[in-house]
């Protein structure tokens, strides 16, 4: 008891050793005078997480098409609005894309910078309704380990680069992932408009590929930062290259399992179209009919219309 004793003791001495440290523009602003706000609302997640299915199990799923059209275009307004003035910002306060320190006096284009980085905290925070609609709809599948495990991590690391270091290399990785979020938005304000418009989206393992490229971008400058020895934490590059590897993994795993193995079947589907027609459903007659359990097209139950074919021909010879 006595080493645990001690062990509660010196992380709390440190934690307020480090308060010492922290960005003292930032501390007055919502959620971030302490770490417990942000850990209630990921704690609360996290339950929503168990108890959400267990709720749903016995009752119809809602379809929420409006809200999911407000919500997922309100995403992409406010994305676009965290990339515009981290951009602008720093383009203002002359920021370099190679190293640049983290600045904490008031000149207003660094506190700009920092707002901005908030709304981007914040985003992070509302992005957990993602989750909840997925189990609202009863879409269980899409709650992935990959899908918690991004939102989660997200929202309660990113509480800790506001409250140290708002400001610097943290706009880099910020604005970049807040516009690939503006397209990721979009295709999904577009996909809940329905059928007409989900036809013309062919283009969603594109952002899966363009979100991997940003991991990569993200660990080549954080590399290239470490290199050059810029002043800025360390052990926060060596933390974001860590963290970057595990997205590259899961990410990887996940385009790997949705795109790359189900090629077979999809060639396979493509080749059957040319002989079946296509059902309203887009589904190919000879595939329905295998899922069906009935024989799939050019199988043996098809060959006595070919040999009929062929007696035909030859009695047809004959007779010239």
């Amino acid at each position: 008891m006595e080493i645990v004793k001690h062990l509660i003791n010196d992380t709390i001495e440190f934690y307020k050793w480090t308060l010492t440290i922290a960005d003292k523009r930032v501390e007055k602003w919502p959620l971030m005078d302490n770490p417990l706000p942000t850990l209630a609302i990921s704690s609360s997640y996290l339950l929503f997480l168990w108890l959400g299915p267990k709720y749903m199990k016995n009752r119809e799923s809602f379809q929420l098409r409006k809200t999911l059209i407000v919500y997922n275009f309100s995403m992409v307004f406010l994305n676009f609005f965290i990339f515009k003035e981290l951009f602008m910002a720093a383009r203002a306060a002359q920021y370099s894309y190679i190293c640049q320190p983290v600045d904490y006096s008031d000149d207003p284009n660094e506190v700009r910078v920092a707002g901005a980085l908030w709304w981007y905290f914040i985003s992070k925070g509302i992005e957990y309704l993602d989750t909840v609609f997925f189990i609202l709809r009863k879409k269980f599948n899409q709650v992935t380990f990959l899908h918690v495990y991004h939102h989660c991590t997200m929202f309660t690391l990113w509480w800790i680069g506001i409250k140290w270091v708002a400001g610097g290399q943290s706009f880099f990785g910020a604005h970049m992932n807040a516009l690939i979020h503006v397209l990721m938005y979009l295709y999904y304000g577009l996909a809940s408009c329905g059928p007409k418009i989900q036809k013309y989206l062919w283009w969603k393992k594109y952002l899966t590929i363009i979100q991997m490229v940003q991991f990569h971008v993200t660990i080549g400058h954080t590399a290239l930062s470490l290199y050059v020895n810029c002043d800025f934490p360390h052990w926060m590059h060596y933390s974001l290259i860590c963290y970057a590897i595990t997205f590259i993994v899961l990410f990887g795993n996940f385009y790997y399992q949705t795109y790359r193995r189900q090629q077979p079947a999809r060639r396979d589907a493509a080749s059957s179209s040319k002989a079946g027609k296509a059902v309203p459903n887009g589904n190919l007659n000879g595939l329905s009919r295998a899922a069906n359990g009935a024989p799939l097209m050019g199988s043996k139950e098809e060959k006595p219309q070919e040999n009929s074919g062929r007696r035909k021909r030859k009695g047809r010879a004959k007779r010239d």
